[in-house]
């Protein structure tokens, strides 16, 4: 399971990033994200995959696995 999300600096390089700390996310032309401590990330992403990349990570984390198995009561 993926605790954070992968995104890429506007010189390609990959990083991770962990979805909870963001406050906001901006199209300036490029994509900034702000995090709560105010440290600003631009990245190549859209502001639209940022967000499902988010919802993404959301859904993994918020998921609650069955108690019981399909067939079983």
């Amino acid at each position: 399971m993926n605790k954070i999300i992968l995104l890429t600096y506007l010189n390609k390089k990959k990083f991770y990033l962990n979805a909870d700390y963001i406050e906001k996310i901006e199209s300036l032309p490029d994509t900034t994200i702000t995090l709560y401590n105010g440290k600003k990330y631009i990245v190549l992403e859209t502001a639209e995959e940022v967000i499902e990349k988010v919802i993404e990570y959301k859904k993994e984390v918020l998921s609650i696995p069955p108690l019981y198995k399909d067939g079983e009561e």
